[in-house]
């Protein structure tokens, strides 16, 4: 565990975050008066590779998607039924 104060965080914060993303420190405690405020530690490695067109080939979309444009407008805007 490392400890910084609020001032030296704000002015190495890409080495503290380097440090952290490097694996050569688990966790930098920040401190605020000389009490701990904060921690700033590694998120768990989530991957979300590839999600762009994950749907893909999931289902069909119809030829009347756009049918009930104008009654989704005027439920959303509020307007007089038509």
């Amino acid at each position: 565990m490392h400890a910084v104060n609020m001032l030296e965080a704000k002015s190495t914060l890409s080495r503290l975050v380097d440090d952290i993303e490097q694996g050569r420190t688990r966790e930098v405690i920040i401190a605020r008066n000389g009490r701990p405020a904060a921690k700033l530690v590694a998120i768990d490695d989530c991957s979300t590779a590839a999600r762009i067109g994950i749907a893909k080939g999931a289902f069909e979309v119809p030829e009347s998607i756009d049918a009930h444009n104008a009654e989704v407008a005027r439920l959303f805007l509020g307007t007089a039924p038509a």
